[in-house]
């Protein structure tokens, strides 16, 4: 009705089938011109400066009764439908489950009473309440072909730009649908929406079209029901609708799909190539992945973590891999030796511990979680370092948090292997190292316990040390059933001492005597006494352990102390960074200093001759000697990694991270080529095609461009106060496209060179920070995703304008694919997803394969294009923390991915379809992304 409550004429069902829009909605040659509200429950849209506001909310105030009342009839007639279907419906068509609906390419007879020239196609739509439908009208009259053009506002959210991927911004009218189409849906939560049918219907006739309408959709709910096994055996409609759920439909007959994020609906269009989705690739890749090599060492928060093997390896660990290394070149020379990995743990690995015989390891990780949140057991795994199988497993379910200590017994060959937990008891506890089994174990401590071993002449003595303690203990094994030894303690008598706040390390030496070093700077000698009868709060003539002697040996903390063959002790430096070497009496030998951009001494390993290990606290692994200095041989960041990106023509990329350190490494030497201190947080990279630059963006809105043969500083730019989450330049180098959290896209024009750039435009139109970019290979358009999860499309070359009509771009052909969210890759996202679950993707160049980063410590390996419900992936584990990046190198030859907090970058070896290499097969219990459909590797 009109602005007076006069009645309105609706429009024809072929006027709205032809126009190709949304939902039906009066035709604007029938509406009255102060009023042209939209239906379906959103905004309406009132002419400004027409009609008194007043009349138009009445108006709509109308309008709405009359809804109610239409909704009443729709529900009888459904209920109708329903009945008809029941006793009309043939049973053979309802029961079978590979039936779906008429074969493709034919014509089914509509329902009694819908329009012969409009026939109704499945869609399955989750949880929804009601079916949608595709009306493909025939040609009518001129008059009728197009249909009304779409009001403003007439998009599917209730204001702004409706994107693809069901988000809405703030500028402008939805983009219309494809041509010809009427495509029917409400997202998952609304109620059945009345439609009205033409006016030029007499009355009689409209409880019979609403009814047939209703009966063809309800038919193609009760058809959907049997189609779980065309789907993967799991059929949306049974998944609950929850805030998390992520729910595939797909119209087998259309030109779209759709998926749920958090509720949201995201729509893709199908390609016009591809006639069935049947048709794309199925089963996980040909391409595997094999773990080449880790840059990085656990320095920065850990102890007992750098020993060297009997073979020469030097083993150390980070995020979830114990790594072997062999050392290339002479000492303080490059390095240039190779890896090896063992990858059975599930969790990031705490402490190691090496076996007197120098082949066998015990490792300990800590508790984690799994992708459900429940939580995972540490435990500690003995192996050979030889074949990096698994001897035995320790522990699982002893211990609480995580192994923070581990040692061998070393007096009878390794048969013992005492544990130091991280619950808040400190549980100590002393295992068979052959059976498995525990022997015995008392609390020990409520401080921290930062080091443990066992005496090396006599096993039935450890010593743990840690905040303000040294405790001496003594094991008895009893009869050697298990559980029935004993451990009795001791403590430390610092007498006229000042007690320390910790006491990080300590070494036994030949003479029996115990040397630790502790947080003041000094190395202190402890050795057996017979306690003073006199000495209040003592009993008479008992064995102690007191300071025998003190030495003041560093300014500041110690962190090391290592035993060499020549009975010399070496001691590392906090503060001063300084490596002493000590003879007997603690009488000063030689020392050396540590560059400061190195960190700290963190650990020390003696090599063959007077080579030396030393891990720093920098998370850096040096090699050399007290006499010729040190240089490093494995070298990673220190916090946090996000921005990644490959070098265009060799094999090389870039990293940074919150460490505010921009790297480049060269992949084929496996070293560090050189680093940069940005002063800010890294959080994005991309190499100009030419590779002379590299564009960096930082957490405060500016970003850099960067010789990368310099390093000099080129350009300097700020966009905003916000974050920058990606940069990428146009595959000709012509632009370059910075996305902020400030929701808009900054386009710069850029110089042959890379090195100038200017302001060419800004993409507006998101309603959330920008997440991931790409360009066209022509170089004209990009697709964007945002944090709401839309997919946009934009006309750069154009004027940076936003493309509404999503539809026309399904055929554009992209030069990459890192945004997570698109038609080739939605079958990458699991069932339950909440939307942050996949952190990067990359499709590699020869746009064979894509791979996932994902938020539980995974990287996974999908055919491309990836456009199948619950596609089957490979999985490979070994980060400690969420997987934040994942790239190809220009040759797609190997795939380098970034650990978030564990500071890791892992480089994998592509290995081509029937290829065969060192593939890890050791399994994960942690589970994987998709477990129906996934493998670990």
């Amino acid at each position: 009705m009109d602005g007076a409550g006069g009645p309105v004429s609706l429009p024809s069902l072929e006027s709205c089938c032809s126009s190709g829009l949304g939902p039906c909605r009066p035709s604007s040659s029938t509406a009255p011109p102060s009023v042209v509200p939209t239906f379906l429950g959103r905004t309406p849209y009132f002419s400004p400066g027409e009609g008194p506001a007043q009349e138009a909310l009445q108006s709509l105030s109308r309008r709405l009764q009359v809804q109610e009342k239409e909704m009443e009839l729709v529900k009888a007639a459904l209920a109708e439908a329903l009945r008809l279907l029941r006793l009309q419906a043939p049973p053979t068509s309802l029961q079978d489950p590979g039936t779906l609906g008429p074969p493709r390419g034919s014509s089914p007879a509509a329902p009694p009473g819908l329009p012969p020239t409009c026939s109704p196609s499945l869609v399955s739509r989750g949880t929804q309440t009601e079916a949608e439908v595709e009306v493909e009208p025939s040609p009518g009259p001129p008059g009728l072909s197009n249909g009304p053009p779409a009001p403003p506002g007439g998009s599917e959210e209730p204001s702004g730009t409706q994107s693809e991927g069901g988000g809405s911004s703030s500028s402008g009218t939805g983009s219309p649908g494809p041509p010809g189409i009427l495509r029917l849906a409400q997202p998952p939560q609304r109620t059945d929406t009345p439609r009205r049918n033409s006016s030029s219907s007499s009355p009689s006739e409209r409880p019979r079209q609403k009814l047939s309408r209703k009966a063809a959709s309800s038919a193609n709910l009760l058809l959907r029901s049997g189609s779980t096994e065309s789907r993967g055996g799991k059929d949306p409609l049974s998944s609950p609708g929850g805030p998390g759920s992520r729910r595939s439909n797909y119209n087998l007959e259309g030109i779209s799909v759709k998926m749920f994020l958090r509720g949201r609906p995201i729509t893709m269009y199908i390609p016009s190539g591809i006639r069935s989705l049947e048709e794309l690739p199925s089963g996980p890749p040909p391409e595997t992945l094999s773990l080449d090599w880790v840059y990085g060492y656990r320095g920065r928060d850990s102890r007992s973590n750098l020993f060297v093997l009997r073979s020469g390896e030097v083993v150390y660990f980070i995020a979830c891999v114990v790594v072997l290394y062999r050392p290339g070149g002479g000492p303080g020379g490059p390095g240039g030796g190779g890896q090896r990995h063992y990858r059975g743990h599930t969790d990031c690995v705490r402490c190691l511990a090496v076996h007197p015989d120098g082949v066998r390891v015990a490792s300990g990780q800590t508790a984690g979680v799994d992708k459900d949140g429940k939580p995972l057991q540490p435990v500690v795994h003995v192996w050979d370092s030889e074949t990096l199988l698994k001897l035995q497993e320790i522990g699982l379910g002893a211990f609480e948090r995580g192994v923070g200590a581990l040692a061998f017994s070393v007096a009878d060959q390794g048969a013992f292997l005492c544990v130091v937990d991280d619950s808040n008891e400190h549980m100590l506890s002393v295992w068979d190292c052959s059976r498995g089994t525990k022997l015995a174990e008392i609390k020990s401590t409520n401080d921290s316990v930062l080091a443990v071993g066992f005496n090396p002449r006599d096993s039935s003595s450890i010593v743990t040390s840690g905040k303000s303690h040294v405790h001496f203990w003594n094991w008895n094994g009893g009869t050697g059933i298990p559980g029935n030894g004993t451990l009795t303690r001791k403590q430390g008598v610092f007498g006229k001492y000042k007690k320390p706040k910790f006491i990080p390390c300590f070494v036994f030496l030949p003479d029996g005597d115990i040397l630790t070093g502790d947080s003041e700077g000094n190395i202190l000698t402890w050795g057996r006494s017979l306690s003073d009868s006199r000495t209040p709060g003592r009993g008479g003539a008992k064995e102690t352990y007191g300071i025998v002697a003190q030495a003041h040996a560093h300014e500041g903390s110690i962190f090391a102390l290592c035993l060499r063959r020549d009975g010399t002790v070496l001691s590392g430096g906090g503060r001063d960074r300084r490596l002493a070497q000590w003879g007997p009496g603690l009488v000063a030998l030689q020392e050396a200093e540590i560059p400061e951009h190195f960190g700290a001494v963190r650990a020390i390993a003696e090599g063959p001759g007077s080579e030396l290990l030393v891990g720093t606290t920098k998370n850096a692994l040096l090699r050399g000697d007290l006499a010729q200095g040190f240089s490093p041989v494995i070298q990673g960041h220190t916090d946090e990694l996000w921005g990644l990106c490959t070098h265009p023509f060799q094999n090389r990329f870039l990293t940074c991270g919150h460490d505010r350190q921009l790297c480049l490494w060269d992949g084929e030497g496996h070293a560090l080529a050189w680093s940069i201190d940005l002063k800010e947080t890294g959080l994005c990279a991309d190499f100009h095609p030419s590779g002379a630059v590299v564009a960096v963006g930082l957490n405060t809105g500016r970003w850099l461009v960067l010789d990368t043969e310099t390093r000099e500083i080129v350009s300097d730019i700020t966009d905003g106060n916000e974050q920058l989450s990606v940069v990428r330049y146009s595959p000709d180098g012509l632009y370059l496209a910075i996305g902020s959290h400030d929701n808009m896209i900054y386009i710069y024009s850029v110089s042959s060179d890379g090195a100038k750039s200017s302001r060419f435009g800004r993409c507006v139109g998101h309603s959330s920070f920008i997440t991931h970019l790409d360009w066209s290979k022509d170089g004209n358009f990009i697709m964007s995703n945002s944090g709401d999860y839309e997919i946009l499309y934009w006309d750069v070359a154009g004027g940076c304008k936003l493309l509404r009509n999503r539809y026309e771009s399904r055929d554009r052909e992209w030069a990459t694919y890192t945004c997570v969210l698109g038609f080739h890759v939605y079958g990458v996202w699991p069932d339950g997803s909440d939307g942050t679950d996949i952190n990067s993707l990359c499709r590699s160049h020869n746009e064979r394969i894509v791979a996932v980063a994902d938020d539980f410590c995974k990287v996974h390996l999908f055919q491309y294009p990836c456009a199948r419900a619950k596609a089957p992936s490979l999985v490979y584990g070994g980060h400690g923390s969420h997987v934040t990046s994942v790239r190809f190198t220009h040759d797609d030859s190997h795939l380098i991915s970034l650990g978030g907090k564990d500071a890791s970058i892992f480089q994998w070896r592509v290995l081509g379809a029937g290829g065969t290499g060192p593939v890890p097969t050791t399994p994960s219990r942690t589970p994987s992304l998709s477990p129906a459909s996934s493998l670990d590797v």
